[in-house]
């Protein structure tokens, strides 16, 4: 009994690896990308099960254990950028002066969430230079707008549907726009903003939805509004930062694509995990928020926050900016396959 259990939930485990290798939208397809870390460790515990307690007897146990050994090559081999062990793709500023830096909190609030003020005392102590809220409706607008006596330019898109947007900044903001890029009515943002040594910025923020069945049963629009944002990063002849809830996990093939095709960098890997969500259970845990750098900055600090209320915890990202960085950052390699990829879902049928 307890071998067959363990057959076919090894089974299992290397089937919800296989999967995702089937570039389908439909979400069934989509939604194993997700927990890597958790396959990896019930990977390693049938490994240690199996042959502790059935050592393979025949030749389908034989493959299976070897299946279960390629399957947990595999996973290391997807997970191990974002460990300590992996190369870090931005380098480390040793030095934060202010003037160069732009200091970052986004912040999934959970529409239904109460605890404003947790997110009140959240920027008093972190003294971002830019925040952006996201899931915020006219009630949070409400119990935010206080801070705009220190954060006094702002660009609000307040949504009733979960997918409203708030952004805060203490440094100038100009050309902003609330975008609907893809649905009409999921926004995204895009501001310029200009650090204290007059450096200008490029800001873009997303927010589109997970491919879930209580959502949107496929990724197409998620895919196609992360690389409509790629495509346009990669144009900019300003320093960019694209940042928020990108409701895909930092080693999918998608965002993958998204660092290939805009040249931007992921501050995580190298450094960790930093799963965002989900802040109430912590076997299920994702890095689902992100904040992507252009190669000309440098990164002072990036640090997972205290939980305040939401199934989220707020990220922040402290960014200096240093053009002498591009010569030591780096970027994803993009072949032509990666681009005509990006271009086919870019201009995918809705």
């Amino acid at each position: 009994m307890t071998h067959d259990i363990l057959f076919y939930f090894s089974i299992i485990v290397i089937l919800s690896t296989v999967i995702p290798f089937i570039r389908h939208d439909f979400w069934i397809f989509r939604v194993f990308e997700y927990p890597r870390l958790q396959k990896l460790s019930i990977n390693i515990v049938l490994i240690a099960v199996t042959v502790y307690f059935s050592f393979p007897k025949d030749t389908k146990d034989w493959v299976v254990l070897i299946g279960l050994l390629i399957n947990l090559s595999y996973l290391i081999y997807l997970v191990f950028p974002f460990t300590a062990l992996g190369k870090k793709q931005i380098i480390t500023s040793l030095r934060s002066d202010g003037v160069d830096n732009l200091k970052i909190l986004i912040a999934n609030v959970y529409q239904e969430n109460r605890q404003s003020k947790d997110y009140h005392n959240l920027i008093a102590l972190c003294e971002p230079d830019v925040v952006l809220m996201v899931e915020t409706n006219k009630w949070w607008q409400d119990e935010m707008d206080s801070i705009q006596k220190t954060y006094q330019h702002q660009l609000k898109a307040p949504l009733e549907n979960t997918y409203g947007m708030l952004l805060y900044s203490k440094l100038p903001l100009t050309d902003v726009k609330v975008n609907y890029l893809v649905k009409s009515d999921i926004p995204s943002m895009e501001a310029t903003v200009e650090l204290r040594s007059g450096q200008k910025v490029k800001l873009f923020c997303l927010h589109p939805e997970p491919p879930v069945p209580q959502e949107n049963p496929r990724s197409t629009e998620r895919d196609q509004e992360i690389l409509i944002v790629a495509a346009k990063a990669k144009d900019i002849n300003l320093p960019v930062v694209v940042m928020g809830d990108l409701n895909d996990v930092a080693w999918s093939y998608t965002t993958e694509l998204f660092g290939k095709v805009s040249g931007l960098l992921d501050p995580r890997r190298g450094r960790g995990f930093f799963n965002s969500f989900n802040a109430k259970y912590w076997l299920l845990r994702f890095p689902l928020d992100h904040i992507f750098c252009s190669t000309d900055f440098a990164l002072s600090s990036i640090k997972r926050l205290a939980s305040c209320g939401s199934d989220h915890f707020p990220m922040c990202v402290d960014l200096k900016y240093m053009p002498s960085a591009a010569l030591k950052n780096e970027q994803l390699e993009l072949s032509q396959d990666d681009l005509s990829l990006a271009k086919e879902k870019i201009s995918a049928d809705l």
